[in-house]
């Protein structure tokens, strides 16, 4: 329960670095999609983890194509938030 707590709270200090970054002009933007992308992975999981103590009564972590799945969003917004930087650092 309190695990579920700060995850939920964790959140508004993200959407506050999302709002500053969005607001620095020298945020790739292609980092700056990927940031956003985290928030992808986050609405993506939250129901996957649901769904997998509903239908198979065990954690996320436990059902491979549903965690598989769901960590995709996050890898991928991982990546473009390196190339987004390596992009960056290339043009600098």
């Amino acid at each position: 329960m309190l695990t579920n707590t700060f995850f939920a709270l964790s959140l508004f200090p993200y959407l506050g670095f999302l709002y500053f970054m969005t607001r620095n002009p020298n945020t790739p933007r292609l980092a700056l999609i990927g940031f956003y992308g985290t928030l992808v992975f986050v609405a993506v999981t939250i129901p996957a983890g649901l769904y997998a103590q509903k239908v198979y009564g065990t954690t996320l972590a436990n059902v491979d194509g549903l965690h598989g799945g769901a960590e995709f969003f996050l890898t991928f917004a991982n990546i473009l938030i390196a190339l987004g930087f390596r992009r960056a650092l290339k043009e600098s």
